[in-house]
């Protein structure tokens, strides 16, 4: 079992997704978990494969935005990390807001979960 946030949640995320998405959808965010390391995120997330590399970079990206607001406050509200999310993702021009508002949502919903442990769920202070 693993204790990294950013897999927790993107596992997760594909889990709920999935019913939309197709069932292949977890073992393409398993290959975007393997090879987060060694490649380059492609400018846009169309196919399925994609798919998986945008759920994990959304992981990815929402981990660092947590950490960062967790320095200034300490139980950061999921809308914020959320917000700016899509901000983030918005300026660099890789996704519509409509392919990823509810992919965000799930994401760091699954993260800051992932980041709780299910005894501490988001919202409650550590």
């Amino acid at each position: 079992m693993t204790t990294d946030p950013i897999a927790i949640a993107a596992r997760a995320a594909a889990t709920r997704l999935a019913t939309e998405h197709g069932p292949g959808l977890a073992a393409d965010v398993e290959a975007a978990l393997a090879s987060r390391d060694t490649e380059q995120r492609p400018g846009q997330y169309l196919d399925p494969v994609s798919l998986g590399i945008l759920i994990v970079a959304i992981a990815t990206l929402a981990w660092t935005i947590y950490t960062d607001k967790r320095k200034t406050a300490p139980d950061p509200p999921p809308s914020a990390v959320a917000r700016q999310v899509r901000i983030e993702l918005r300026q660099q021009g890789a996704t519509s807001p409509h392919d990823t508002d509810r992919i965000t949502e799930i994401v760091v919903t699954e993260l800051l979960q992932a980041a709780h442990g299910p005894a501490d769920p988001p919202g409650h202070a550590r």
